[in-house]
Formats: C-alpha cells, sequence, structure tokens
C-alpha cells in the first residue's frame, strides 16, 4: 500500500508539471484554442478507448448504463439544477471557452484522474508488477491532462493561479483514488463508468462544440492530433 501511494504522488506530480509549463509563459489567444482542441481529442480518446472498455470488463451490462448515467448527470448539472449555466451563456467576445466550460472540464479530469489513481490502486492489490506497469502506463499520459486542464481554464478567462490550482486538483484526485481503492476496492466496478460517462459529455458535448466554431481544417486537423497523442502514449506504454 505504501509504493501505491508512493507511486501515485509521483504520477499525480506530472499534473502539476504540466500546469506549471502552461502557467509559467505568456501564451496567446489563439494558441490556447489548439490546445483546447489538442485536449478535447486527447480526452475523448481517453474515454472511448481506456475507460470505457475497462468499464465493460467489470459488467457488460450495467456499464454501458452507468456511462450513460455518468453522461446524464452532467448534463442535468449544467442545464437543469444550475440553469444559470447553459452552456454558452457567460461567453464574452474576448473567451474562447465559457467560464462554466472550464468547471465542467476540471470536473471530468478529475473523474478520470481519480480513477488513474484507482488503477494503480487496483495493480497494486494483485501484485507488484502489475502496479508497476500501471503506474508507467499513467504516467506517460499525466503531463497532457495538467496541461489540458489549465490551457482551459486560461482560455475561460480564468486567471493563472485559477489554472494552477485546477491542476493540483487532478493531482490530488489520483493519491484519493489510490487511497480509497485500497480501503474500497469493489467501488471501481461503478465508478469507472460513471466517470468515462462525464469525460464523454465534457469532451463532446462541451469541448468539441467550441472547438467548431474556428474556420477551416486547422483546427479539426489539432482535435485529430490530440486523439493521436494518447494512441501514441499508449503504444510507448506497456499493454495492460
Amino acid at each position: 500500500m505504501l509504493l501505491s501511494i508512493i507511486l501515485g504522488v509521483i504520477a499525480a506530480s506530472a499534473d502539476v508539471l504540466g500546469g506549471i509549463i502552461l502557467v509559467h509563459r505568456e501564451w496567446p489567444k489563439h494558441y490556447l484554442r489548439y490546445f483546447v482542441a489538442l485536449g478535447a481529442g486527447f480526452m475523448l480518446a481517453v474515454a472511448f478507448l481506456e475507460m470505457v472498455p475497462e468499464s465493460i470488463k467489470f459488467s457488460a451490462h450495467w456499464a454501458p448504463i452507468l456511462i450513460l448515467v455518468g453522461y446524464c448527470a452532467i448534463h442535468l448539472l449544467e442545464h437543469t439544477i444550475t440553469p444559470h449555466f447553459h452552456f454558452g451563456e457567460e461567453t464574452h467576445h474576448h473567451e474562447f471557452v465559457a467560464a462554466h466550460t472550464g468547471n465542467s472540464v476540471l470536473a471530468g479530469l478529475a473523474a478520470h484522474a481519480f480513477f488513474d489513481g484507482v488503477a494503480i490502486g487496483s495493480g497494486f492489490v494483485l501484485s507488484n508488477l502489475l502496479g508497476w506497469l500501471i503506474f508507467i502506463a499513467i504516467f506517460l499520459h499525466k503531463m497532457p491532462e495538467g496541461f489540458t486542464v489549465a490551457s482551459v481554464m486560461m482560455a475561460s478567462g480564468r486567471s493563472r493561479r485559477t489554472a494552477m490550482i485546477s491542476a493540483i486538483i487532478l493531482a490530488l484526485a489520483t493519491v484519493g483514488g489510490v487511497l480509497l481503492i485500497s480501503l474500497l476496492p469493489r467501488w471501481v466496478q461503478a465508478g469507472l463508468p460513471l466517470s468515462a460517462g462525464v469525460a464523454i459529455y465534457v469532451a463532446a458535448t462541451d469541448l468539441v462544440p467550441e472547438v467548431n466554431r474556428e474556420p477551416g481544417i486547422r483546427m479539426a486537423l489539432v482535435f485529430f492530433a490530440g486523439v493521436a497523442l494518447f494512441l501514441i502514449l499508449k503504444l510507448l506504454a506497456p499493454n495492460i
């Protein structure tokens, strides 16, 4: 358990490093648009190619239902429980992403970061070797997560401090996942598909429409580059 916590902290530190890289440099607004497009592709790939398949392994019957519940829960939050957060309502001419969208992205990525920690903890529950292999795979995609959440926050008009805090939240969520799975290992069977639905909503419903507002094919190519980035990281990482 101690080893899994230590490695969880190391993986979480990559989230913070990604945020630091983003906030400690002046990035023009049009650059932030490309970062958001890259992050949208990366996040959608994570949801469909990692989170959904792993969820179905637990239950082919219940996993799709829980994925839909996760998707609908975020929709309910944005459009029903907090009706003043209708998509695009707070968008200003000088901002690329609506302010509430940054919160949605943070929630979706935090859910994914949480289950990164769950995965590391689960591996060490089974064997040290599996735990190490999962840690390496997760560590490789942690920096893009921190970079993505920080770029989305700044693109929505938030301060650098808020962007950095958002990256730290992802790091804390990762460590929290390691701790929780060590104490309650069965919870992953419901939590993983729920967070997959959240991630799909945030990427496909919140971010992709914002990306599509940019004319031309360049932004679409950046989106596909985000998908390709995830695929490359998967190829570089051990095949768990």
